[in-house]
């Protein structure tokens, strides 16, 4: 009996070596497929062999998200000015070493190639260059998540092409758990009236298509400047201003100039907003919280506090962003970042 056991040990062991084990990926089902299929926010179709394990972002708001969901990894190209990026310096320092390939103003065609990635990531205002990079076999995903519900859509597109989607899943429903919180703690509230101030002047504004008049809307206020058509920054006449009369104004960070600029200006001391000192800055220090991206659950708390202080903690923002850095980048944050 040993010695039938010993004669059949030897046979197996002879055909493995020579490679006549069944193999593994013979188990395969036949016609299987890891290709995965997108539309992007513009209506493309797009498709990927397989999941990208390297991407160019051409936009802050994807590059952002990516570093939420854990993906700063895939990254081997970025949005130019990537150095000047409080976020990267402290949660990913890494990305500013990479090459900087595009913005919303222009495209490094040729530099993006060079880095062969499995995926590119467009601003809407560079829809153009999706056909080019097609063109030479490099499949892009243009993004333009100017809605609270185009935002939710941007990360889904993400954890679907990285096969992460669980993680996008996660990072929506916590968004979705902000926004639910505060519009519904808001609902039955007044609503101030607010005037969003742009980066280069107090006469420069979002349009009513744009996601800062949405999370104004959230937080319980009602935006003034709603009416203007388009989903872009809009200059507007002084006489409009006044006209609208706000009774909040709120300066984006990324302001060209400061609230004590406004507070002086002689044109402006009729408004409301003057009057009162209604007039507060965006925070924060590290990031734009008025942005399409994660971070503007922060930003929601925060104007929400500002405007309903009796509903929702001024001071909420504060002690949600520790949280916020702390799980979805791995940075601890002070008061003083904000």
């Amino acid at each position: 009996m040993r010695k039938m056991f010993a004669i059949l040990f030897s046979f197996l062991l002879v055909l493995s070596l020579c490679g006549c084990a069944p193999k593994k990926e013979e188990e395969i089902p036949a016609g299987e497929t890891s290709s995965i299929q997108v539309t992007d926010q513009i209506g493309r179709t797009v498709t990927l062999e397989r999941p990208a394990e390297k991407a160019v972002s051409t936009y802050y708001l994807v590059t952002a998200s990516m570093l939420t969901m854990g993906l700063k990894d895939k990254i081997v190209g970025v949005e130019m000015k990537a150095n000047s990026r409080g976020l990267y310096q402290l949660a990913a320092p890494e990305l500013i070493e990479l090459p900087g390939v595009g913005s919303g103003k222009e495209i490094n065609v040729e530099a993006i190639a060079s880095l062969e990635p499995d995926v590119v990531f467009l601003p809407k205002k560079q829809k153009d260059a999706a056909d080019v990079l097609g063109g030479l076999g490099i499949p892009s995903i243009v993004v333009d998540p100017e809605t609270y519900e185009k935002f939710n859509e941007l990360i889904s597109i993400i954890g679907k092409v990285f096969g992460n989607q669980d993680k996008a899943n996660e990072l929506i429903s916590y968004y979705d758990g902000v926004v639910s919180e505060v519009s519904s703690a808001t609902a039955n509230a007044d609503t101030p009236s607010v005037y969003i101030a742009g980066d280069s002047s107090i006469l420069h504004t979002c349009g009513g298509g744009m996601y800062q008049r949405e999370m104004v809307e959230i937080a319980g206020g009602e935006c003034v400047s709603a009416p203007l058509e388009g989903s872009s920054w809009t200059d507007i006449s002084l006489e409009q201003l006044l006209e609208w009369d706000p009774e909040y104004i709120f300066v984006v960070s990324y302001a060209e100039y400061a609230i004590e600029d406004l507070l002086k200006d002689e044109t402006l001391k009729d408004l409301r907003a003057i009057k009162e000192n209604k007039v507060y800055m965006i925070p924060s220090k590290i990031e734009a919280w008025d942005y399409p991206q994660p971070s503007s659950v922060l930003g929601l708390y925060w104007m929400a506090g500002i405007l309903h202080p009796d509903i929702i903690e001024e001071d909420r923002y504060i002690k949600e962003a520790a949280s916020f850095y702390k799980n979805y980048y791995a940075i601890d944050v002070t008061d003083e970042d904000f």
